[in-house]
């Protein structure tokens, strides 16, 4: 059997056994990824963990990812390892800003501070984590800094004030504007030309 063939065979086995949770499956780059049910991603992460034909008893990461134009604006990834049948395995659900997903620190107690991550990176909520809050932010961070519509500047700087001798909050301030490239020169900005800088000279009109 190809591996193409196992990883679907896999997948059929798991819409079976899950028919309420698995929405669709896809391969890719010689992995399988299950999209499933935020209501339903508990039953989902015991399936791959206790099947035999998944034990997939590792758990790799959780991470995001911020699609803003979408209702549900977040996909949360779960990636998990099966050292005894040598395979690695996806699970995806969805979710907005304010519906939690399901916490599976009380099956992956490696869970929990991937989770935290995710919190503190995106704001995904999770219900049922024993400990969630910020992991690599700073305690007086505002926002969320991998969204999509996270200022680049952020909201404030942090730096130490020699007068209260401590570390102060403050909104940013920037010396100089932003600067806008186009990225078709390697010396934007140069105020000379060189060969094979397509921009240096303008193309002649007419």
């Amino acid at each position: 059997m190809t591996d193409t063939a196992k990883l679907t065979a896999l997948a059929e086995a798991a819409k079976a056994a899950l028919p309420d949770a698995v929405l669709e499956s896809k391969i890719a780059f010689g992995e399988l990824t299950l999209i499933v049910k935020r209501e339903k991603l508990a039953d989902a992460v015991t399936f791959v963990r206790d099947d035999p034909a998944w034990r997939c008893k590792i758990i790799i990461d959780i991470c995001g990812a911020d699609y803003p134009d979408r209702a549900e604006r977040f996909d949360v990834v779960y990636h998990f390892l099966s050292v005894h049948n040598n395979l690695r395995v996806r699970l995806k659900t969805m979710t907005d800003a304010v519906s939690p997903v399901p916490s599976i620190v009380g099956l992956f107690p490696g869970a929990n501070w991937f989770e935290r991550e995710a919190f503190d990176l995106y704001g995904i909520l999770f219900d049922g984590h024993p400990d969630l809050r910020r992991i690599l932010t700073d305690y007086g961070f505002r926002g969320h800094p991998l969204r999509k519509d996270f200022p680049l500047t952020g909201f404030v700087e942090v730096r130490y004030n020699e007068e209260q001798k401590r570390v102060v909050y403050e909104p940013v301030k920037l010396p100089q504007e932003f600067r806008n490239f186009d990225f078709l020169s390697p010396w934007e900005g140069a105020q000379y030309a060189l060969p094979g800088d397509e921009k240096a000279t303008p193309a002649p009109k007419g």
